[in-house]
């Protein structure tokens, strides 16, 4: 089981919060350009897999793509991915890989998704960042996701009622 999810990053400074001395502002380069590229993601709280792919854009078209990918890793493993409304999640043209099935959480319940725990992660040390390209984002996405360990994905994804235990005992 996978939770799924996409997440939009791009050359506008995402200004937060930083370590300085009390009552003095952070201060960080910053620059309102307003290119994006898309992480898409699928993470499984209870082995730690995960599978991320960059998309220059997040609609249906891309969607596929991510979905057929994901589907090639490990063809035998039925994948069940759960995951938001989007209306491109529903697009009529979408084919679904023989290996995955979707299930689709309440509207507007996001903090249903664990997915969007590692969101918060990765954007965590995104925030006060100024990159000049794309590209460049491209190599923190890589330098990022590659630190996230199995046991890194569990324990930021994790529930208690998604432990093997609760799986096993039903």
């Amino acid at each position: 089981m996978y939770f799924q999810d996409e997440s939009r990053f791009g050359l506008h400074t995402k200004s937060g919060r930083g370590l300085t001395a009390k009552g003095v502002q952070p201060i960080c380069t910053f620059q309102q350009l307003f290119e994006y590229t898309y992480l898409f993601g699928a993470f499984s709280p209870v082995t730690g897999e995960q599978f991320l792919l960059e998309m220059p854009y997040c609609n249906s078209d891309t969607f596929q793509i991510f979905l057929d990918e994901f589907a090639k890793i490990d063809p035998k493993e039925y994948k069940i991915i759960v995951l938001d409304n989007g209306a491109f999640h529903k697009a009529s043209k979408l084919k679904l890989p023989d290996n995955i099935a979707l299930l689709f959480l309440p509207p507007y319940a996001p903090e249903l998704n664990p997915a969007e725990k590692i969101w918060h992660h990765i954007k965590r040390k995104f925030t006060n960042k100024y990159f000049n390209s794309l590209s460049e984002i491209s190599k923190f996405f890589f330098n990022t996701t590659h630190n996230i360990k199995p046991d890194m994905v569990k324990s930021i994804c994790s529930y208690n009622y998604m432990s093997l235990d609760s799986f096993w005992s039903v």
